[in-house]
């Protein structure tokens, strides 16, 4: 069965036939680095990673662009608010970008490059446009001549008007045109710069993806752009006229856009302190498989409301599937079925139906439903090895889709394996000997310690809660 995207260039789903299968090129738009990155980056982070694995699952070969904005206004006044130079900003918060994407358990893009090191690139894109007539200098920088260009808001679907109510023209800027964007941007004082023909500068935002997509990638025209929802506009309609502006063809095939992130139904703002960097929610919930679970909710493309109930339920679900893999795990070892591989049609029923989830838009809420009916499947068989055996790779083999691990992540009080075995063999010496007293003791004092006893027919098993 093919996949479908909705493309946001057209607002039409679509087959998708990338321009040179099985290879596929992505382009997402990364950081930029001068704060933390919060559960929104992470939200952008954790499902363009999806699509990539995704779509290695089925076949293709994909490689991956993630761009770091790494010179921009915003890493400037900020340094300046730091009284902190740009550069070490710039190296702290590129740090901590990777520490969150070790954490969450994201993998790096094939090419992860930082605007600094490819100005030339930059330049040189620039002066093609200049060339062909799309650009012009001024004293304040290299524009872009939005009207030259026929297709502009094709992405956004806006008209010339609609877009002129909305344009904010600095005082400094002497463009032609308030709808035109710098491509390259002329020096202030104690700003840093790099050489160009236009005089010493920085590039504009827009130019740095434009340049890197196509260089990385190694193609005029992307398989898929994506990003979110907010940069449809000026950022994403501005690096197509840009790109094509100067290459005579489409940029991108298909645009794939992200819904935003809000906390308790409010846009998130530093100011307000409705915020939430990844580390504060890691710090608080220990595991990013709850973040991921919480994601995985809602279709990538609508916007998404987080809330403390919303991340209890998802914990809570999280739980349940820890639970059955570890009760899977132990059947495992005791029939010794690891091998086996037989096929059964409500399971291979079920994969079928995650997999049509998945390929109509990579949706996520109903994949998600497919892999809570297995779990339910497999409670319901749990004494059954020979379907038990195919269940557990199955669900292993989907959550492994969705990145989720199950891994236990423990706080500051751990206990050992091999102490925990101990203590159980302590607990039902107490109650062989009918001290309940002491057998509970032992249960709590586990239980404080983030280990849960489950007295089963078989004896007592154990397993560390979330």
């Amino acid at each position: 069965m093919p996949i479908h995207i909705r493309n946001s260039l057209t607002r039409k789903t679509e087959e998708f036939i990338p321009l040179n299968p099985p290879r596929v090129n992505i382009y997402t738009c990364g950081v930029t680095v001068y704060d933390e990155s919060h559960i929104g980056h992470a939200r952008s982070l954790y499902i363009f990673d999806l699509i990539r694995r995704y779509l290695a699952y089925r076949g293709f070969k994909v490689k991956f662009v993630r761009n770091i904005t790494d010179i921009d206004d915003k890493i400037i006044n900020r340094a300046r608010e730091l009284k902190l130079d740009w550069e070490l900003l710039v190296g702290k918060y590129i740090g901590r970008y990777y520490e969150d994407l070790q954490a969450l358990g994201i993998a790096k893009a094939d090419f992860e490059p930082r605007a600094t090191e490819n100005i030339p690139d930059m330049i040189k894109h620039i002066k093609g446009l200049i060339e062909k007539g799309y650009a012009y200098q001024t004293a304040s920088g290299v524009y872009f001549s939005v009207r030259k260009f026929k297709d502009y808001g094709k992405l956004s679907g806006q008209g010339i008007e609609d877009m002129l109510s909305g344009v904010r023209k600095e005082t400094e800027e002497t463009k032609n045109d308030p709808l035109d964007f710098a491509l390259w941007k002329a020096s202030k004082p104690n700003e840093p710069s790099w050489p160009s023909p236009w005089g010493a500068g920085r590039p504009g935002w827009h130019i740095e993806c434009s340049a890197m997509s196509q260089k990385f990638l190694k193609t005029k025209t992307l398989d898929i752009h994506a990003g979110g929802r907010d940069l449809i506009f000026p950022h994403h309609e501005n690096e197509i006229a840009q790109a094509e502006a100067l290459s005579g063809t489409i940029f991108a095939k298909y645009w794939i856009h992200h819904g935003l992130l809000t906390i308790n139904n409010q846009k998130m703002a530093k100011s307000s302190g409705n915020f939430i960097t990844i580390k504060d929610f890691l710090a608080k919930y220990l595991d990013a498989d709850i973040l991921k679970l919480f994601f995985l909710s809602a279709h990538y493309s609508h916007p998404i409301d987080y809330n403390e109930a919303k991340i209890e339920e998802t914990k809570q679900a999280l739980s349940r599937l820890h639970i059955l893999m570890d009760k899977l795990s132990k059947i495992r070892t005791k029939y010794a079925w690891f091998g086996l591989r037989p096929k059964v049609a409500e399971i291979e029923s079920v994969k079928a139906k995650f997999l049509a989830a998945m390929d109509d838009d990579f949706n996520t809420p109903e994949a998600l439903a497919a892999i809570y009916e297995l779990a339910n499947l497999a409670n319901k068989n749990i004494d059954k090895s020979d379907f038990i055996a195919p269940a557990a790779r199955a669900l292993k083999d989907l959550l492994g889709i969705f990145g989720i691990t199950l891994a236990v992540k423990h706080g500051a009080i751990e206990v050992a394996d091999g102490e925990i075995k101990e203590k159980i063999a302590e607990r039902n010496k107490a109650r062989e000997g009918k001290n309940f007293k002491l057998a509970d003791d032992i249960r709590k004092s586990l239980e404080s310690q983030g280990v849960i006893l489950e007295d089963t027919k078989e004896g007592t098993t154990w397993r560390r809660k979330l």
